[in-house]
Order: structure tokens, then sequence, then C-alpha cells
């Protein structure tokens, strides 16, 4: 073994390796996941007299698991992911543009901060949702010159996020009438 080596393949101190339990106690362990002995060195390899008894041990149906267990586990495990965004159709964007399909609500955005415009949002399209409507508008203005104002920009991507995924189904940019590129119409989710 080389010097070079040897520095890669060095033991923890005392400090530290006092440090990486105080660290490893805070996680929680996966589901069936073994915990190391807190005596143990985390480098340090078992001995070969309590592999075999770890063998023996362990029934013959645990050895090998059946894909489809291994199929829910993984399912179980896995965060539901929450439902995509979809635009809003040809048609009941002209419905509503021609007046013809109401909107259930409206917020303005304008003069509010970033924070203060996502909690709003959050706020308003819980009630929304509550309330079953089905068509909002939110507005967040255009901004000042050649470059969109920061909420424009904001806004479409704070839509994206799962705490709003789970309340909307899809947005676009609202027709010139109702604010054009300065606002969006958004479909909520239906209540369950």
């Amino acid at each position: 073994m080389s010097a070079r080596e040897e520095r890669r393949r060095r033991l923890l101190s005392k400090d530290e390796r006092v440090l990486w339990k105080t660290f490893t106690k805070s996680i929680a362990p996966l589901r069936g996941a073994r915990r190391e002995p807190d005596d143990a060195e985390p480098d340090a390899a078992p001995a070969p007299a309590a592999k075999a008894r770890a063998a023996k041990a362990a029934p013959a149906s645990a050895k090998v698991a059946p894909k489809a267990a291994l199929k829910k586990i993984a399912k179980s495990a896995a965060p539901k992911a929450p439902p995509p965004l979809a635009p809003l159709d040809r048609r009941l964007k002209q419905r509503v543009a021609r007046g013809r399909e109401a909107i259930d609500a409206r917020l303005d955005l304008h003069g509010l901060t970033q924070a203060q415009a996502h909690a709003a949002l959050l706020r308003f399209l819980r009630s929304a949702h509550a309330r079953d409507a089905r068509l909002v508008l939110v507005i967040t203005g255009k901004g000042r010159g050649a470059e969109p104002g920061v909420l424009r920009r904001q806004v479409p991507l704070w839509l994206s996020l799962p705490e709003f995924r789970s309340l909307v189904i899809g947005f676009e940019s609202a027709h010139g009438a109702h604010g054009g590129e300065g606002a969006l119409y958004l479909r909520v989710r239906r209540a369950r």
C-alpha cells in the first residue's frame, strides 16, 4: 500500500466518530434497512463469523424477495407526484374572451412584493378551490418598459410548484380585454 492510499483510508478520530454518530442518529432509516451498531467502525468490515450467523438466521423466504413485492415497496415508498398542468383549451379561452363563460373570481397582485403575492395567490386559490370555482383571473401586471414585471415572470413558475399544482389544472395568458399578457386565466381543480 502506498503512502497516498494510506492517507485516503485513514481512520476517524474519536471526535469525528462522535460527530458521525450524532449525525446518523438524527436520520430516519429506510424501511427494512439495518442500522450499524454504535460501537462499530464505519469502515470496518463485519467478521466472517457474524456474516455466517446472519445468513443462517435469515429465513429462506427473506433471502430472495419476489419482484411483485419489490415493486409494491417501491410504489409505496415513492411520494405521490402532483398532477401535471395542462393548458386551457382554445374553445374555453374563446368563450371567456367573448363573455360567454363567467370568471368566478379575480385577484389583482399589483403593488405586492413577491412574498406577499405568493401568500395572497395561495390563499386565493385555496379559497376558490373550496368554493368550487372553475375559472379565475389573476392579474400580475405587465411590468415597466421592455422587460416583463417580476410577478409576470414568477407567477407561472409558482403555479408549477406542488403546492399550487394540487389546486390548478392549467393556466394561460388572458385575452386583451382581461389584461392580455399582464393577466392569467387559471382553471381551478374541483374539490373532491
